[in-house]
């Protein structure tokens, strides 16, 4: 513009000049009445001597040309140093380019900033502005957010910039790869005030030892055989608005059922909480504070990520997991606080009911705490610490310890090759029990005193491999647990036993010896970020009967009362003439479609 207003000035003054100076030039433009002339061409003459006006004229557009020059080059020095446009717009939440938030927000699908949970709301993808993004992790089985609040304003007496924004935690790298953590990298419909989550898991086992009742035991993913039967339906999502937040995800299908079953803490009071709580896997609230690089105090159900695998199967790796994983908890009804030192660091107290619990066992309360160290975009490093709960009811002095420990390793990526991605996780387990007629460390005492060793020790291997662009999955993996006193087995469903009724056929008395291993080998397709279609067969052993047989767990007559809802009395009671079958090894095929938006 500038160039354009000089050239306009200095064609002006030229066309001025040139016109005065310029000879005959009454006679070229002709009168309007000798038209004749205009036809003759027209007769050149040498040019005059400039006059002293004409020469000033000139001197006087020659100077107006250099100043015009002058201050067009004063201009563009000045506009070079203050008024320069950056070379890409920046994310308000994180300080990065444009080109990267969506990237940044879908790494923290944790519920993780936690394993993850709640969906997260992109800050360019018109789901939520940067001010309220959802950070998500789930390093586990819990997606744990950290609400990133709104801009901080500029301090009084200092420059007009604001402070930069701390970095949202875990979001320098996209995490999906993890086992337990969800691979949708967004959440459709999400607004600033509600990321919605729906959730579906129906399958189909084939159980080779083909139980005559369909029942499968000794699992707490797995429950009917031969049958297509719904897992799991969730239907809720995420709640934040000026840092507040909230969390609620429904429990349809066999979940309502199996996962209040193994949690014996009702039997104790009044108002059957199994009832109260049974068609909710989540439900929480609290409150997000603007401090470090967030924190997070949340009550209510939330979930526990002691065993690494992910509650919902579709995120996970495999859909049945190894003993570690399976057989230690998948929820905690109490208070938590989130706290994000660092974008690569959070540190979890838990203050709980108890392990797996509605309510208290006796009159202690369970403590936790987890720690989740991501130093980068390949390594998670996951610690789950659980002690202080007396947890076994009707033995008030028995205390609980437990350590759960995992980590996970990316060792391989590119896309542009058939073998697209590769990882492997490792999950450690130990743990025990002491007072209350066991001990911790060794056997010791005898007859009366005796006082016999409670422990828990086990760990689980996986490798995963992705192919074609992450479309198809293979996993192969296993693990083995040694848990004498069986206090972490899951209870076999025999004649409808329940871990608070418990079963002559199968006790858990201290120091009964339960040993057990298994191997897996999943394949996934996953034609969408949205649905994942798995083939998975597993081979399970234990050195006790324990797998249901061909004559299945199920009383078929009742001799002493009649069989209300496949029950012979009450739940696990001794049924004259039947003998449940059990057996030592399983072998199925767990066919799935697991759905999550």
């Amino acid at each position: 513009m500038r160039a354009l207003v000089r050239n306009t000035i200095t064609t002006t003054l030229v066309l001025m000049t040139l016109y005065v100076l310029r000879p005959g030039r009454l006679w070229a433009e002709g009168d309007g009445k000798n038209e004749e002339a205009k036809a003759k061409p027209a007769r050149l003459e040498a040019p005059s001597p400039l006059t002293e006006r004409e020469r000033w004229l000139l001197d006087r557009v020659e100077q107006l040309e250099k100043r015009v020059a002058e201050l067009e080059t004063k201009s563009d020095t000045s506009a070079t140093h203050l008024g320069a446009a950056p070379a890409a717009p920046l994310n308000a939440a994180i300080g990065q380019p444009t080109a990267n938030a969506t990237a940044s927000a879908a790494a923290l699908n944790d519920t993780t900033a936690a394993p993850t949970g709640a969906s997260v709301a992109t800050a360019n993808s018109g789901s939520a502005p940067a001010s309220t993004v959802v950070a998500t992790s789930n390093p586990a089985k819990d997606p744990s957010a950290a609400l990133i609040g709104p801009p901080q304003a500029t301090d009084k007496g200092k420059s007009g910039a604001a402070k930069p924004q701390a970095a949202e935690p875990f979001s320098f790298a996209d995490f999906t790869w993890l086992n337990g953590n969800a691979r949708t990298k967004d959440t459709p419909y999400a607004t600033s005030f509600f990321t919605p989550e729906i959730r579906a898991d129906v399958d189909y086992v084939y159980d080779f030892n083909h139980p005559s009742d369909d029942t499968i035991g000794g699992s707490s993913e797995v429950f009917r055989s031969n049958e297509v039967q719904v897992t799991q339906l969730g239907v809720g999502g995420d709640f934040h608005y000026n840092n507040v937040r909230a969390r609620v995800l429904t429990q349809f299908g066999m979940y309502s059922q199996t996962t209040p079953r193994n949690d014996a803490s009702p039997s104790r009071g009044q108002w059957q909480l199994d009832n109260a709580y049974r068609y909710v896997s989540e439900a929480y609230g609290g409150y997000h504070f603007n401090a470090l690089h967030g924190i997070n105090v949340d009550a209510g159900i939330f979930m526990s990520y002691i065993g690494l695998f992910s509650y919902y199967q579709f995120d996970n790796w495999a859909y049945q997991p190894s003993y570690v994983s399976s057989n230690t908890p998948w929820f905690f009804n109490g208070v938590r606080v989130q706290i994000f030192p660092t974008e690569h660091l959070k540190i979890e107290p838990w203050f709980v009911n108890g392990w797996q619990s509605y309510g208290r066992f006796n009159n202690r309360p369970g403590f936790g705490m987890q720690i989740l160290w991501r130093p980068n975009g390949w390594l998670s490093v996951l610690g789950n610490q659980y002690a202080f709960g007396e947890d076994a009811v009707g033995f008030p002095g028995r205390v609980r310890y437990h350590t759960d420990d995992s980590i996970e390793v990316k060792y391989y990526e590119n896309q542009e090759n058939f073998l697209s991605k590769a990882a492997f996780s490792l999950t450690g387990d130990m743990g025990c029990e002491h007072g209350g007629g066991v001990s911790c460390d060794t056997n010791h005492g005898t007859g009366a005193n005796f006082h016999p060793k409670q422990s828990f020790l086990g760990y689980m291997l996986y490798n995963r491999l992705w192919f074609h662009k992450d479309q198809y999955g293979l996993t192969i993996g296993g693990g083995k647990i040694n848990n004498p006193g069986r206090y972490l087995v899951l209870l076999p469903p025999i004649n409808g036993a329940t871990a608070a009724s418990g079963t002559p056929y199968f006790t858990e008395n201290p120091g009964d010896p339960f040993k057990a291993w298994d191997m897996s080998g999943t394949f996934d397709y996953m034609p969408s970020q949205y649905i994942t279609f798995r083939w998975e067969f597993d081979h399970r052993a234990a050195n006790v009967p324990y797998f249901s047989g061909p004559g299945g767990v199920t009383p078929t007559s009742c001799p002493t009362a009649p069989i209300v809802e496949n029950i012979c009395g009450s739940p696990g009671a001794f049924v004259p003439g039947f003998t449940p079958d059990l057996k030592k090894i399983e072998n199925r095929i767990d066919l799935a479609i697991l759905v999550k938006f």
